[in-house]
C-alpha cells in the first residue's frame, strides 16, 4: 500500500512541475507586458530597461523560472502587473465563487444523473430510459457555453424566472450556471450508473438472490447499487477538480466572478503573474482530487494496489 501511495504522490508532484514549466513558458510567449504598461511616449530604452528590471524580465528565462518556483514554494505568486497588488489577494477573492459553482454543478449532476441511470437500467427501454438517453445526448454533444446561452434565453429572458448573469445573494443566481456546467457530467453519471447496473443485474449472485426470493427493491438498492456505485464514486471525485478547472467558459457567459474569468481577463492584459497563479491553483485542485480518489479507491478495492 505504501508503494502505491508513494508512486501516486510522485506522479502528482511531477504533474504540477510539468504544468508549472508549461504555463511559465506559455504566458511569456503571449507578449511582453511592458507594451501595455508603457505608453508610446515612455517606451525609450531607459524606461523599458527600468521596468524590465523591476519585473524581473531582464534575467534569463531559467533564472526567472527559478525565482518563480522559489516564491511558489512560499505561497507567494508575486504582484499583479496591471492592478499592482498581491496576486494571492486577487485569488482569494475569486476562489470561493469558483468552488461554489463547481460544488453546485457536482450536486446537480449527481442528483439527476444517478437516479436516471438506475431507472434506465431497471426499466430498460421505458420512458425513463429514453428520457435519460436524450439528456445524455444533449449533455455530451452540446458545449457548456451554448447550453448556458440557451438557458439564459429561455429561463431569464423569456420567462424571467432567474437572473441572467452575475452572482447575487441567495441561490437563484447559481442555478443556471450550475446546470450549464454540470450537464455533461449528468450525462456521464447516467451512462456510468446505467452500464454498471446492467452488468450487476445480469451477474450470477443477483440471479441467486432472485432465486432465494429476495424482493426487487432489495436486489436493486441493497445488492446491485452498492457495486454499481464504485465507478460513479471514482468519477465524482475526479469530477470536482474538473468542474472547478473547467468553469472558464461558463463563468464568461454568466459573468460569474470566479477564477476562470480572472484568468481570461489577465491573459488579455498580459498579466502573467495572475495567469500563472490561476493555472497552478487549478492544477493543484485537479491533482489533489485525483490523488484523493486513488487513495480512496485503493481502500475500497484492494486489487487496485497491485495494478
Amino acid at each position: 500500500m505504501q508503494r502505491f501511495l508513494i508512486r501516486r504522490l510522485l506522479m502528482a508532484i511531477l504533474t504540477v512541475l510539468a504544468v508549472s514549466v508549461f504555463i511559465f513558458l506559455l504566458v511569456r510567449s503571449t507578449g511582453d507586458p511592458r507594451n501595455l504598461l508603457l505608453s508610446r511616449q515612455a517606451r525609450d530604452v531607459a524606461h523599458w530597461d527600468a521596468l524590465g528590471e523591476k519585473l524581473g524580465l531582464d534575467k534569463p528565462l531559467i533564472q526567472q523560472y527559478g525565482i518563480f518556483m522559489k516564491d511558489l514554494a512560499r505561497g507567494d505568486f508575486g504582484d499583479s502587473i496591471v492592478q499592482r497588488r498581491p496576486v494571492i489577494d486577487m485569488v482569494e477573492e475569486r476562489i470561493w465563487p469558483t468552488v461554489q459553482l463547481g460544488l453546485a454543478a457536482l450536486i446537480w449532476s449527481t442528483i439527476v444523473g444517478v437516479p436516471l441511470g438506475i431507472l434506465g437500467a431497471v426499466r430498460r427501454d421505458s420512458i425513463f430510459d429514453r428520457t435519460g438517453k436524450v439528456i445524455a445526448l444533449i449533455g455530451q454533444s452540446a458545449p457548456p457555453f451554448w447550453i448556458g446561452i440557451m438557458l439564459i434565453l429561455f429561463f431569464a429572458v423569456r420567462l424571467g424566472w432567474l437572473p441572467p448573469s452575475g452572482r447575487e445573494e441567495g441561490f437563484q443566481s447559481i442555478i443556471l450556471p450550475a446546470i450549464a456546467l454540470g450537464w455533461w457530467f449528468v450525462a456521464v453519471n447516467m451512462r456510468l450508473i446505467r452500464s454498471a447496473m446492467l452488468d450487476v443485474l445480469d451477474s450470477e449472485y443477483i440471479k441467486l438472490a432472485r432465486a432465494k426470493g429476495a424482493s426487487e427493491n432489495s436486489i436493486v438498492w441493497k445488492h446491485a447499487l452498492k457495486n454499481a456505485l464504485i465507478p460513479a464514486l471514482t468519477f465524482a471525485g475526479i469530477s470536482l477538480g474538473t468542474l472547478v478547472a473547467g468553469s472558464v467558459t461558463v463563468e464568461l457567459v454568466f459573468a460569474w466572478p470566479g477564477l476562470g474569468r480572472l484568468a481570461v481577463d489577465s491573459m488579455n492584459q498580459s498579466d502573467y503573474p495572475v495567469v500563472q497563479a490561476v493555472v497552478i491553483i487549478f492544477t493543484l485542485m485537479y491533482v489533489l482530487s485525483a490523488l484523493l480518489v486513488d487513495i480512496l479507491y485503493a481502500y475500497i478495492d484492494p486489487r487496485i494496489r497491485y495494478a
